[in-house]
């Protein structure tokens, strides 16, 4: 049986606990395309599912993969699927389970689309988690405005370096909260001010229409800042006190104004399409941290926890 490369981890725990092993490559239904993987990136939710945080959903059974997003091209198509064909760059990422850290990937057709011309594959799965969530959250489920004051916390990281730059897309006034050493960094993705969340009471922000949260802490606080008819949008949760964080955030949705949204992002075809073409024209430009090869994905989680990120750690497959 051919095999391939993917990261796995054996038991629940420290970065440390990944390592680059060899699984089956995937076998593809009729309506099925197998995409060989160029490269993917290290997302939040990764970090969680590595330490055993959501043990609830990812199970209890070893080896466990790892890797949502993937930038590759169609390897294989399967007797009942007409397009994409052989030799396509695509994008995707894989609905409700884990496994792009690795050199194949078997997906349904609409769960991905042409990968955007112009850039590199790793330039581009950069971009990719950040950008489908930043589009769910700030136009359809925020339904953000041109002229709207947004707020994003997290701005350096890779939901929030791309959400600034679609909230300038969308015409609003784009309030920043990042470290101090990120300042220029996030100034120069097209904030309109950006401001030290170390130093910055919240009390001292004004209010806003938009807030797009990817911190999934203070939620209570960040909340009253919301001008009459403000939206908020949560895409994390504070792991550490989950019941709390969203028994906090249903409260909201059935008492009083400015609703705290919460959302799992599942991106189809559409979607993807979409950011491709917003980053074909500029509107969403790459937010590269680090580029490590798969046997070094361990030192991407650390980096990650160890926060600090200018947008997002990509792994290189191909």
């Amino acid at each position: 049986m051919d095999e391939m490369r993917a990261a796995l981890f054996d038991s629940f725990g420290p970065p440390e606990v990944l390592y680059e092993g060899k699984v089956p490559i995937p076998a593809i239904k009729p309506d099925e395309v197998l995409v060989r993987v160029h490269a993917s990136s290290v997302n939040g939710g990764e970090l969680h599912g590595r330490a055993g945080r959501v043990r609830l959903v990812t199970g209890r059974r070893f080896p466990q993969r790892t890797g949502l997003d993937f930038v590759g091209e169609v390897a294989e198509a399967g007797t009942a699927v007409t397009a994409p064909r052989e030799g396509t760059p695509v994008w995707g990422i894989l609905p409700r389970r884990m496994g792009s850290m690795a050199e194949y990937v078997a997906v349904h057709p609409r769960q991905i689309s042409p990968a955007p011309t112009g850039l590199t594959p790793v330039e581009a799965v950069s971009v990719l988690a950040g950008g489908t969530t930043g589009i769910t959250a700030l136009r359809d489920k925020a339904r953000l405005k041109p002229g709207e004051r947004l707020l994003v916390r997290g701005a350096a990281g890779g939901v929030g370096s791309v959400a600034v730059q679609l909230g300038k897309a969308y015409g609003a006034h784009v309030t920043a909260l990042a470290g101090a050493r990120n300042r220029d960094f996030v100034h120069d993705l097209g904030a309109d001010e950006v401001l030290d969340y170390r130093t910055t009471r919240p009390c001292e922000l004004g209010s806003f229409d938009v807030i797009l949260d990817t911190v999934g802490t203070q939620h209570r606080v960040y909340r009253k800042l919301l001008a009459p008819r403000g939206r908020m949008v949560s895409i994390a949760f504070d792991i550490e006190h989950v019941g709390a964080s969203i028994g906090y955030m249903l409260a909201s949705a059935v008492h009083g104004s400015g609703r705290v949204r919460f959302f799992s992002g599942n991106p189809r075809h559409d979607l993807l399409t979409e950011l491709a073409r917003a980053a074909e024209t500029g509107d969403v430009r790459p937010v590269v941290d680090t580029v490590r090869p798969l046997a070094e994905l361990a030192a991407a989680h650390s980096a990650l926890e160890a926060g600090g990120v200018r947008g997002k750690h990509v792994i290189q497959i191909r």
